[in-house]
């Protein structure tokens, strides 16, 4: 056999055996029919309809019997709230870590230590921060130094209710810091006046999604990078997408709500579930659907749609989510600094 060949094939194997454990199911989740909730953030509905076809065809080859997926999109904060507040998520796939952490800090939902359950620290894809820009891209935007320009209308939705609003202010603040040398007034300058060319805060980036391509206001949006090839896929010869000179790692994750699945009874299927999201099958949809598998094999497949760019990320540049959360996003952090400076 091919010496290359066996080499993909090893680290396949690693890759599957690393994401995930076999979870034995128990009988009464084998024979019955199920019904699972995944409270998840804005860009990732037409993601999950696949994800989720193409998991119980496999569930119902493997175990026979029925299942149901029920999905909740919204702004990451908002949706990490709402289960804090009831909504019985029995797993959650999230914008950011953060939103997933209050779970345990605010409700003890899950555990402390959640983001060792699953490989890459329970995520099992990752994206970035693009620019979503008019076809032929009128006003000249280039990188993060044209969105202060006058006249400039830039979209992106609220950072106290929206996880991927944060991506993009922190990808927006790494540029600035680069740019100015660290300097934090002109840092905070950059910022303020970036905010003012924000005409609306949506909650979550689907809203700012609809804000930009449906009632075209803006002259360019922040967005996911899957979101912004979503906008070119559903309003064709309208918009292009713009990769600027430094954007951010981000890196969605996936849990399950301890306390709600085990009340449920599906605490094993919620797992199969997550686990399934690092099969090469799983992986080919979350490129086909412009998130960046982390299987390194398959993400070479989409290299030409998703090219390396140069990113930061939240623990080398800003400490970890938690830093970030508060010294950014929480009531007198930095957006609310340069925000209500408007």
């Amino acid at each position: 056999m091919n010496p290359a060949l066996i080499t993909v094939l090893l680290a396949t194997s690693i890759l599957a055996l690393t994401a995930c454990k076999k979870t034995a199911l128990p009988s009464a989740e084998r024979q019955a029919a199920v019904s699972l909730l995944n409270v998840s953030y804005d860009p990732t509905r037409e993601f999950y309809v696949d994800i989720n076809e193409a998991f119980k065809k496999q569930w119902q080859a493997k175990h026979g019997g029925s299942i149901e997926i029920k999905q909740s999109h919204g702004g990451s904060g908002k949706q990490a709230r709402s289960v804090i507040d009831g909504l019985e998520a029995d797993v959650v796939t999230l914008a950011l870590a953060g939103d997933i952490d209050v779970l345990h800090k605010e409700a003890g939902l899950l555990e402390k230590d959640w983001q060792s359950q699953l490989a890459y620290h329970s995520a099992p894809y990752t994206s970035t921060i693009v620019f979503g820009v008019r076809r032929g891209n009128p006003k000249g935007i280039k990188d993060w130094g044209d969105l202060v320009h006058p006249g400039v209308q830039v979209i992106t939705p609220n950072p106290k209710t929206s996880g991927g609003a944060r991506w993009n202010y922190l990808a927006a603040w790494a540029w600035a810091e680069n740019f100015f040398s660290k300097d934090e007034a002109k840092v905070l300058e950059y910022m303020k006046n970036l905010f003012k060319n924000v005409p609306v805060l949506d909650t979550g980036a689907r809203g700012s999604t609809s804000t930009f391509a449906q009632r075209k206001i803006g002259d360019v949006f922040l967005s996911w990078e899957n979101e912004a090839y979503l906008i070119e896929k559903e309003f064709p010869g309208q918009t292009q997408v713009i990769y600027p000179s430094l954007s951010i790692l981000a890196e969605p994750p996936v849990a399950v709500v301890a306390k709600n699945a085990k009340k449920h009874g599906t605490t094993a299927l919620a797992q199969v579930y997550l686990q399934f999201l690092y099969t090469d099958e799983a992986q080919l949809l979350a490129g086909k659907h412009f998130y960046r598998p982390r299987n390194p094999q398959i993400a070479e497949k989409f290299l030409v749609q998703l090219p390396a760019i140069p990113m930061v990320t939240i623990d080398a540049d800003f400490g970890s989510w938690g830093q970030a959360q508060k010294t950014h996003f929480d009531d007198g952090g930095t957006f609310d600094q340069i925000y209500s400076a408007k």
